[in-house]
């Protein structure tokens, strides 16, 4: 890629329909929130604008589908070969963008790497069977894909979570309606967009339109969209599976996480120690499978809240553009409000503050709890936000019933010297992902990812999955003479 996309006006604000252009909404204005300085500007989509796209989208589809596999597979390597060229350029958008930390940059351009070659692998992997069926008759069951899927991500791993529904869409044959968050648009949006267009993607097979509740709910309501795949906050997710419900069509939801981190009293307190920092305070915590419950068996419960505690006095807090820092800013000053007031309500029915617990602006330090108990907000609620909240156990049943005391089912993960207890405990967590012997955040694009209950409807992304939820059935029969009924 040639230009660069910092400075590239092809796309100020504007957003892609197979090309470039200006919107009727008003234009987003990108804020960088470690500075609360602009950064540019995307379009913003109506109603109308989602409903123009959805359309074009559903002409464009059938032309894609019926391209030769390997000319479709060509476009997604010749992307990956892009996105490595444009790496640092892309790394710096994400940073600037989403606050996170430059490694976290380089996680997500390595896991969109990944997904890009999945996605040409996906063009040559068998795509149905044949079924039993009796003589003169053949019988196949295959996989087509649906038309239209909308794409809806968040703010926190914008390039990743749009890449990771995006890609398989496209791969299995459908066309994408993409509507990034609005505090993200170019990190969910226009990074994607630039990369396709840049490979050959044809056009109008991809619509990049950042908007906000409006423009959502047109494209989950839209006739000529016959698939949702949302990623966002379980009251969105509810929203979104309300009306997709009433129109009669697919949704995958993946929402939030209120997941437990357990220790037992055999486990390595060092490794549990460090998996449990980086399970709550990785990205500030704005991460759904976060560790939103530590918790540590009655014998380990002192000492491990301890070096929690001044492993959280040491992580400096900044802006990860211009620092080397450990934390950066949380999204918005409203989220940081969220964050704030959780922690002060548990602190005021009992809980104690060990470190942090004291905002500066859109920064949060690494923050620890001890001495929660169900009834308090930083047990139940998803805080979002860098804060480690730590419960105590006496035994591993009383471990697994506070584990499952919770509306939410995303992740789990559980330390201890002892792999068949570990797998034992494992097998009675109700989250979608358990891992024994390591924490809360792990994604792999070849897995399986969801979760359950308030996490999720059940739906899946990434490896096998991604043909059950960005294809269907056709069950397809082949007589060589017609049979003559009785009727």
């Amino acid at each position: 890629m040639t230009k660069s996309v910092l400075s590239d006006a092809d796309w100020s604000g504007k957003a892609f329909t197979g090309e470039w252009r200006s919107l009727s909404g008003e234009p987003i204005v990108v804020t960088e929130p470690a500075t609360g300085q602009p950064l540019g500007r995307v379009g913003r989509a109506t109603a109308s604008d989602m409903r123009t796209s959805a359309a074009q989208a559903r002409q464009a589809q059938k032309s894609w589908v019926g391209m030769p596999y390997g000319e479709r597979a060509k476009v997604f390597r010749k992307a990956a070969a892009l996105l490595e060229s444009s790496r640092d350029e892309f790394a710096s958008w994400i940073v600037r963008e989403t606050g996170g930390i430059p490694p976290k940059a380089m996680f997500e351009i390595d896991s969109v790497l990944h997904h890009l070659h999945e996605a040409a692998a996906m063009l040559t992997q068998p795509k149905g069977l044949v079924l039993p069926s009796a003589e003169g008759c053949t019988s196949i069951a295959r996989r087509v894909p649906h038309g239209v899927v909308g794409v809806i991500s968040p703010f926190n791993f914008p390039f990743l979570l749009s890449s990771r529904s995006a890609l398989p869409a496209l791969a299995t044959g459908n066309a994408v309606v993409l509507k990034p968050d609005p505090r993200t648009p170019v990190s969910g949006g226009v990074l994607l967009a630039l990369l396709l267009d840049g490979a050959g993607l044809p056009k109008g097979v991809l619509h990049m339109l950042p908007g906000d509740a409006e423009a959502g709910e047109a494209l989950v309501t839209d006739p000529d969209v016959a698939m949702i795949s949302f990623t966002g906050s379980t009251a969105v997710g509810r929203r979104v599976g309300e009306l997709a419900g009433k129109n009669l069509k697919k949704a995958a939801l993946e929402l939030g996480g209120k997941n437990a981190l357990i220790i037992l009293d055999d486990a390595d307190l060092d490794l549990a120690v460090c998996g449990g920092a980086w399970a709550s305070w990785l990205h500030q915590g704005q991460i759904c499978m976060s560790a939103g419950r530590h918790l540590v068996h009655k014998s380990l419960v002192a000492d491990y809240t301890q070096r929690m505690a001044e492993k959280a006095r040491t992580l400096p807090v900044g802006n990860p553009h211009t620092q080397p820092v450990a934390l950066g800013p949380i999204i918005t000053p409203q989220q940081v409000q969220r964050v704030d007031r959780i922690v002060k309500a548990s602190v005021s029915m009992g809980a104690r503050l060990l470190a942090g617990g004291s905002p500066d602006g859109q920064f949060y330090p690494a923050t620890v709890l001890a001495g929660v108990t169900p009834d308090m907000p930083a047990f139940r609620e998803e805080i979002f936000g860098p804060v480690v909240s730590i419960s105590a156990f006496d035994s591993d049943a009383e471990a697994i019933a506070l584990a499952n005391d919770s509306e939410y089912g995303l992740s789990a993960g559980i330390y201890t010297r002892d792999v068949g207890r570990g797998m034992a405990i494992a097998e009675q967590i109700n989250a979608g992902l358990v891992h024994v012997n390591d924490q809360t955040v792990n994604d792999d694009g070849t897995m399986p990812m969801g979760g359950r209950g308030a996490s999720g409807n059940g739906s899946r992304h990434g490896g096998p999955a991604n043909w059950d939820e960005f294809t269907q059935w056709q069950w397809t029969t082949v007589r060589s003479t017609a049979p003559a009924y009785p009727l």
